[in-house]
């Protein structure tokens, strides 16, 4: 199903951020304002087909009158398969003496923590993101905002049971390694080298019992003031440069 983009400026943003937009429609009484200049200015560029239609028709698709006269349709975004994800880890482990990371969410439901999540993966070179493809966040416009463009650039993969994907990570040589206060150790004190693949739990309960019992080992960051912990996406891009740090390469010495 494709994704409705309602109204001027997020219609902007969306053409600004290279969401994946097939068409966008403009209502034909729309006064043409700096905003829709800007967005027929965009779609231009972009070379996205704009249609003029009647407002009612705009009004039938939208949630009430929020449009403003301008919708965009965004495709659906095209996930990868887990197999893709591994398929990508292994190559990148090939390339970089035998280091992978796949990062895995265990049903964050959050768009701006599975944005800022995603963001954090594509910076530390993570090979891909595996979530659940039910009750949890996902791909939609908003995402590319909140990611700045990082779901453009690294595959991303549903699947219907985050326990069977840990499995098939396991088989391919991955360690898998739960993030969450509950640990014994210390996240730096757990080895993270190597092809590892890192469980994120959600925001109220963390990781699952069940996931939590496929993990091969399990590490928590260190507090020391008192705030109870941190944002989920805080911790994943602490955990994610944590294993960046651990796999970094020896300095060469002249």
């Amino acid at each position: 199903m494709a994704d409705l983009i309602e109204g001027k400026r997020p219609v902007i943003e969306a053409l600004r951020t290279d969401v994946p937009i097939k068409r966008v429609l403009v209502a034909d009484n729309l006064k043409r304002d700096k905003l829709v200049e800007d967005v027929l200015r965009k779609a231009r560029q972009r070379s996205v087909p704009v249609d003029t239609v009647p407002r009612g028709k705009l009004d039938g698709m939208a949630q009430g009158d929020a449009h403003q006269g301008v919708i965009a349709i965004a495709a659906p975004f095209p996930y990868a398969g887990v197999g893709d994800v591994i398929d990508a880890a292994g190559a990148y482990a090939d390339a970089h003496d035998g280091r992978a990371l796949v990062v895995l969410l265990d049903h964050i439901t959050d768009a701006g923590n599975f944005g800022a999540i995603v963001r954090s993966a594509e910076c530390v070179g993570a090979s891909g993101v595996i979530i659940p493809n039910k009750r949890s966040a996902h791909v939609e416009p908003a995402t590319y905002k909140r990611s700045a463009g990082a779901v453009a650039h690294l595959p991303i993969a549903q699947t219907a049971n985050i326990a069977q994907a840990i499995k098939r990570l396991q088989e391919n040589g991955f360690w898998i390694v739960a993030a969450t206060e509950h640990a014994d150790d210390y996240l730096w004190d757990v080895n993270l080298k190597g092809k590892i693949g890192m469980v994120m739990g959600n925001e109220h309960e963390g990781v699952s019992r069940l996931v939590l019992e496929r993990c091969d080992l399990a590490g928590k960051l260190p507090q020391e003031g008192q705030i109870s912990s941190l944002n989920v996406a805080q911790a994943s891009c602490a955990c994610m440069y944590e294993w960046l740090r651990q796999n970094r390469p020896a300095p060469q010495r002249g």
